[in-house]
């Protein structure tokens, strides 16, 4: 009997694969995929930061520091300059004697071999022994063949006047960056661009680290040396300067003093120092205070020096005079409960203008301005000869002082004391500028050290500024001054065959600790110049926290009287 047949059935033959070998079929086709992507991505993607980082694996690269520019003075004397040297550095890995090795460094580099031997025996294949090394030394280390001891040629930077203008000139740092002074501000000109030496390496050592080859070098890319500067410092004026400013503040017996001497016509400064001073060649031991110029970086209360400017106000702005008399009381009551006197006790008197300003009376003063000219156009006129901004000097830190604002919703005692420096603040080299100004027909010249950059022929130019508009009161206010040293307060600033104008101060300092002021103890100041000079120099010398009352007159004359000197200043 035949079975039916099933019409509806497919015919037998060749057919799709089945589901199983179709998705064997899918995932094999994605994972060749994945590795062709993967191998784009390794040879072509990622080709180049492999290499490199092949290459770098084979190399150890060094900088190689730039020449330092030369610090120059005014008539050409190397301040700062840089010389050859030798950095000598090791390869531990390599050192198999490590107590033959640290005798021989110790020997001809100084110091005891125990002081090597943690450099020796590092687990690493490069350690500075020492930079900058004198040559003659490196060229004795390297005679002896030492093996894993390596040379690279470096500079150092020397100070050939060492202390003197050490404040000015600055410091730097191992690796040539400026640290302070001008080698700080100027740090960019005189810095140039370091270069590079990339070593080739001999495979690694058992901990993987990298074995430099001896004196093999794959790039050298020199280094680009640095500009080099001349300043207005005149070096021999500035060693007279420091000398009988130091003498000067253990004479008067002050815990610290400062010094300027400036061209008033220019704005160049000649000298200027502050102590204690800095030796930029002897780092061992560097005194507080010793790495600035508190001159320039350092405000205060400057006391009866600040009388000129409360008396160039008056003669500018009002209709007084010299002669002009003035009642003057011993003690001047303010609203407030206080009372203004003078620094010595005196009896109720009778001053002209000129003597107020010759006997240097703190009463005086405060009701001249009070009754000739008022505290309000005294603020302006402060304000006009730019005592309450920084002088823009070319050296770090200059700080700027302070003058409160709003003078008219001050305390009456605080009005009076700002007539004769007390309750404002401002550096000595802001009230240089100021008696430069009066020295030179009301113009005052930024305070500068920079005055040209002899690669590039470069003269550099500074701001003037005409802050005293009535230059017809001028000569009154030179005349007042004259009078200060020949008939008041300054007369040990006279020289012999000159005419000196200037001004001394007494004044009290802030009690940090209590506040107030310190009671028995003043900063001492004067500052003077040479009126019709064929050289304008003006010199402040101040001495602080002085125990009893002197003045520094007698350390300014001597300054200045070597100036003319050296000079040959002579007066119309």
């Amino acid at each position: 009997m035949r079975a039916a047949h099933n019409g509806n059935a497919a015919p037998k033959g060749p057919g799709l694969p089945s589901s199983r070998i179709w998705w064997l079929l899918v995932i094999f086709l994605g994972l060749a995929l994945v590795w062709a992507g993967r191998l784009v991505y390794l040879q072509i993607i990622k080709a180049p930061e492999y290499s490199e980082a092949a290459a770098a694996s084979r190399t150890l690269s060094i900088d190689i520091p730039a020449r330092r520019g030369t610090i120059y003075d005014r008539n050409g004397n190397v301040l700062a300059t840089s010389v050859e040297a030798t950095t000598v550095y090791v390869n531990p890995k390599e050192i198999t004697d490590v107590s033959g090795t640290a005798s021989a460094l110790a020997e001809t580099l100084g110091g005891d071999a125990e002081d090597y031997t943690d450099y020796l025996t590092q687990d690493t294949t490069f350690v500075y022994v020492k930079r900058q090394a004198d040559v003659e030394d490196a060229d004795a280390l390297r005679a002896k063949g030492l093996t894993g001891v390596y040379f690279l040629d470096d500079t150092k930077r020397v100070y050939p006047y060492g202390e003197t203008a050490g404040q000015i000139v600055g410091l730097v740092d191992v690796d040539g960056n400026g640290l302070t002074g001008l080698e700080l501000y100027y740090d960019d000109i005189l810095s140039g661009t370091p270069g590079e030496r990339v070593f080739q390496t001999g495979g690694v050592d058992k901990n993987g680290d990298s074995i430099p080859i001896p004196d093999g070098t794959e790039v050298d890319e020199p280094a680009v040396d640095g500009q080099d500067i001349v300043i207005s410092i005149d070096i021999d004026m500035q060693k007279d300067l420091e000398d009988r400013l130091e003498q000067g503040v253990d004479e008067i017996g002050g815990t610290d003093g400062s010094a300027v001497l400036m061209d008033a016509s220019s704005g160049e400064i000649l000298a200027m120092a502050s102590t204690p001073f800095l030796n930029p060649s002897d780092t061992s031991k560097i005194d507080e205070g010793a790495d600035s110029i508190k001159a320039v970086t350092y405000a205060f209360e400057p006391g009866s020096i600040f009388k000129t400017v409360s008396a160039m106000a008056l003669l500018e702005s009002t209709d007084i005079t010299p002669d002009v008399k003035i009642d003057c009381p011993a003690y001047l009551e303010a609203e407030d409960g206080y009372t203004v006197s003078d620094s010595h006790k005196r009896a109720d008197a009778v001053f002209t203008f000129r003597e107020i300003i010759n006997q240097s009376s703190n009463v005086g003063i405060s009701l001249a301005v009070r009754d000739y000219l008022g505290f309000g156009p005294l603020y302006d006129k402060i304000l006009t000869y730019g005592l309450n901004e920084t002088t823009g000097v070319d050296y770090p830190g200059e700080a700027g002082g302070y003058l409160a604002p709003d003078v008219e919703s001050w305390s009456t005692i605080a009005k009076y004391n700002l007539t004769f420096g007390q309750g404002v603040s401002v550096t000595p080299l802001q009230m240089v500028r100021f008696y430069g100004a009066i020295a030179n027909n009301g113009v005052a010249c930024t305070p500068h050290l920079l005055i040209s950059k002899p690669q590039t022929g470069e003269t550099p130019t500074y701001e003037t500024k005409q802050i005293i508009e009535n230059t017809d009161a001028i000569p009154t206010m030179i005349s007042m001054l004259e009078t200060v040293v020949t008939d008041g307060t300054g007369t040990g600033a006279a020289i012999d065959g000159y005419t000196v104008a200037g001004k001394t101060g007494t004044a009290e300092y802030a009690d940090e600790e209590n506040g107030g002021y310190v009671s028995g103890s003043w900063n001492l100041d004067f500052t003077g110049f040479l009126p019709d000079a064929s050289l304008p120099l003006v010199c402040f010398v101040g001495v602080n926290e002085v125990p009893y009352e002197r003045n520094t007159t007698e350390v300014f004359h001597d300054i200045m009287a070597d100036a003319i000197d050296r000079y040959g200043i002579v007066q119309d």
